[in-house]
């Protein structure tokens, strides 16, 4: 992970950011162009626990959009790695149906790039 050094004016957390990835980094610029409060990485969902009550799996989405209520995860990696995201994001939404999220993937990340010319590439996470 590497602090950003783009300014953002509707980051919402009290530190700079530090993304995974320059397409976390990408969509955080677009969020901020549109003028979309949001936040990195604010929360860690625990999907599982041992008898012991230990924390066995977890996720935490990328983005939280406070005025529209969403979390937002954002894969641009290979489909194995995708086919496990959903499965945490299904479990995300069985375990707390209140909470909602959408997974962004490449594609939809891709066409977002092409259409305001951001470079993604050398892009990896995990």
């Amino acid at each position: 992970m590497s602090e950003s050094k783009a300014k953002f004016t509707y980051y919402m957390g009290d530190t700079p950011p530090q993304f995974a990835n320059r397409s976390e980094e990408e969509c955080a610029k677009i969020l901020d162009y549109y003028s979309i409060p949001w936040m990195y990485e604010p929360r860690t969902f625990v999907l599982e626990r041992d008898q012991e009550g230990n924390v066995i799996e977890a996720f935490t989405p990328d983005f939280f959009l406070p005025e529209q209520n969403l979390f937002v995860e954002l894969t641009t990696m290979k489909q194995a790695h995708v086919t496990k995201k959903n499965m945490k994001i299904r479990k995300v939404k069985e375990r707390f149906p209140e909470i909602n999220i959408k997974l962004f993937y490449k594609r939809d990340f891709l066409k977002l790039a092409q259409k305001y010319d951001l470079s993604v590439e050398g892009d990896h996470k995990e």
